[in-house]
């Protein structure tokens, strides 16, 4: 602490470093200078209570206690990171979601932009609560992923489901569960839409409240050792029997195993109606919503945010603007054009639902948190980031290729409209989106992962304006972007479900089989899907295809690879490799690569400079590269940051 106050006299609050290592002497170089490779990197993973900076003011407090809520750690610091604690663009809607239930408005987009407390508490504001908006009812237009929906023809469009399976901690009411299910189709209003054909397309109508959820009841406690099997029976049938024109497209089963065991609760949900960020908000407003009717009190859930409905609505007025079309180059490159195929195994095989196998393959706890909580710091990358290269080294060495399309999910909530909050609403909001990773010439892990971060980096506004062009522009785009090459991938983060019912009273997630969500009659949209996610401290990945179209043993290799980059990049994250710089590590410089290494062989030492502030770094990288720049700036560098 003597020391911190001691800096705190020269050095702006975020400059105060957030840890302190010991020596008993400083390494030098032949030269007698400080030898800075050699200097030992501070353990920050596991900061003591004497290297957390507390929070100092009340946005602080109570910014601190939802980031260790969302990342389920003990304590969080000031400067601790987001994303280097494990955080993630999924995890963030929790963060924006819970910050307004204290009182705090924070958006995705803030977060992404200023990743430690100290850095988002002051351009953080008082939340505005939304007026209570009653029942929302009418037509509501189609969004983009519930168009990419109608537009795959299944043959059982009803039987395209999203299913958890919750442990639930007895005694159980079954009569206060169905009136906490019920509750939540009352308050959200997406979990009434319904579907109907009309003409060549579909329509979308927001119903009334008229209709009641019936909670089915099953008794298996005297099933004895076919009690698991008597769940997954029930469980198939409950994923079938969906009609989209009548609402609410959700089911209900209370399984009572009797005295002395948790009971299980099935929620089975059409997919047009929910994402996984709508499950988060489900499981805390069911708890909270049966505790409230346990007790006889009225239930009283968070208030609402923006309705689906209005979302629809505002995002397809966006669609038609200027802003969305100066997109189309990015989604039409030239370079996409000359995309090829992945290899088959088996030309010509159905590629249904039916015919679909997986491959699990996963980390262990301690490489699990490495890869959340080092390997991104290291390598100045989010963990999208990490596991896509991994993914696309293991694909081009498959298939022969640099450049493979992937298809990537995003929760779609972005921050488009002034006024617009849609982190507690619950719909379909899934961006998806073709993303070019081309590795080109990279030859080390370090080289690849930044050839994939600069792609992402460049994807604009987190690739939802794909689906606005693909889907609702309607000027003739839809038709370009539909010839062009599909990705023959898709692959899916959905971050750390543990988070999810994380501290919660009843209803707890469990990894149990829910039956099969979707009808083993449709077709599938992509040959190979990459799903990962974290559960029980580990990393899972599943690979799924088609034994119609490959073979157990080609996949099974693919993963072998996929794990083994993986692996690498985990391993690698203190090389010199991980730490190279590139120009967008400094965008308020706004650097050519070219004149970043220029600046590198000039001044040896300026990259042990890179955890200056943005800010810092756009007064800096000028003032090296010119010296007349330098002496206009110097002052400036002194009052930002510090002596250089």
């Amino acid at each position: 602490e003597e020391l911190r106050a001691f800096l705190k006299e020269t050095l702006p609050e975020h400059m105060v470093p957030a840890g302190f290592v010991v020596l008993e002497k400083l390494p030098l170089s032949p030269n007698g200078k400080v030898d800075r490779r050699a200097l030992p990197a501070p353990d920050l993973g596991a900061k003591g209570a004497e290297d957390l900076v507390e929070p100092r003011t009340e946005v602080e407090r109570k910014l601190a206690e939802v980031w260790a809520s969302v990342l389920k750690q003990p304590r969080i610091g000031v400067h601790d990171n987001f994303f280097e604690l494990g955080g993630d663009s999924i995890l963030s809607m929790q963060i924006v979601a819970r910050a307004h239930q204290v009182g705090l408005k924070v958006t995705s987009k803030q977060l992404f932009q200023h990743q430690t407390i100290a850095e988002l508490a002051p351009v953080v504001v008082d939340a505005v609560r939304a007026r209570a908006q009653g029942v929302v009812q009418g037509p509501v237009p189609l969004t983009p992923i519930q168009k990419w929906f109608f537009e795959q023809e299944m043959r059982q469009p009803q039987h395209f489901n999203m299913a958890l399976m919750l442990e639930v901690e007895p005694p159980v009411e079954a009569g206060r569960v169905e009136e906490a299910v019920q509750a939540l189709v009352e308050h959200h209003d997406a979990l009434r839409l319904s579907f109907r054909r009309e003409g060549g397309g579909w329509r979308q109508v927001n119903e009334g409240v008229e209709k009641r959820v019936l909670l089915q009841r099953v008794e298996v406690s005297k099933a004895g050792a076919g009690e698991q099997e008597a769940i997954e029976q029930v469980a198939r049938r409950m994923q079938q029997g969906f009609v989209l024109g009548e609402g609410p497209l959700l089911k209900a089963t209370l399984f009572e195993r009797g005295e002395g065991k948790t009971w299980r609760l099935l929620l089975v949900l059409h997919h047009l109606v929910v994402d996984v960020v709508s499950w988060r908000l489900l499981v805390e407003d069911l708890n909270q919503a049966y505790e409230q009717r346990r007790k006889g009190e009225v239930v009283a859930l968070p208030a609402k945010t923006t309705s689906f409905k209005e979302w629809a609505e505002r995002l397809e007025k966006y669609a038609r603007g200027e802003e969305v079309r100066g997109e189309l180059g990015y989604w039409a490159g030239a370079a996409r054009q000359e995309v090829k195929g992945l290899p088959v195994d088996r030309e010509g095989g159905a590629n249904t639902v039916a015919s679909v196998r997986t491959v699990k393959v996963g980390l262990e706890k301690e490489e699990t948190r490495v890869l959340l909580q080092e390997v991104p710091g290291a390598y100045r990358a989010q963990i999208n980031d990490v596991l896509l290269t991994a993914l696309a080294r293991s694909l081009g060495r498959w298939s022969g290729q640099q450049r493979v399309l992937v298809n990537l999910e995003g929760h779609g909530r972005e921050e488009l409209f002034e006024n617009v909050d849609v982190s507690r609403t619950v719909g379909w909001f899934t961006t998806l989106f073709p993303v070019m990773l081309d590795l080109g010439s990279a030859r080390t892990p370090g080289e690849a992962l930044r050839a994939v971060r600069e792609e992402l980096r460049r994807l604009p506004r987190r690739g939802i304006g794909y689906g606005l062009l693909r889907y609702l522009r309607g000027d003739g785009t839809e038709e370009g972007l539909k010839a062009l090459p599909r990705a023959e991938v898709i692959f899916n983060y959905v971050g750390q479900l543990d988070s999810m019912t994380e501290g919660a009273s009843r209803f707890r997630l469990t990894q149990e089989p829910a039956g099969a969500t979707v009808s083993e009659h449709n077709p599938r949209a992509e040959l190979l899907e990459v799903h990962g996610r974290v559960f029980g401290g580990r990393l899972e990945l599943t690979w799924v295809y088609s034994e119609n179209v490959h073979e157990r043993a080609t996949v099974e290799s693919l993963a072998r690879g996929f794990m083994a980059a993986l692996r690498q990049l985990i391993s690698n994250r203190s090389s010199e490799d991980a730490a190279r710089l590139t120009a967008s590590d400094f965008p308020l410089a706004r650097l050519e690569q070219a004149a970043l290494e220029r600046v590198l062989r000039q001044h040896p030492h300026v990259e042990d400079i890179y955890p200056l502030s943005p800010l810092q770094q756009g007064v800096l990288f000028p003032a090296l590269l010119s010296p007349e720049l330098a002496m206009y700036f110097g002052q400036a560098v002194w009052r930002f940051g510090g002596s250089l």
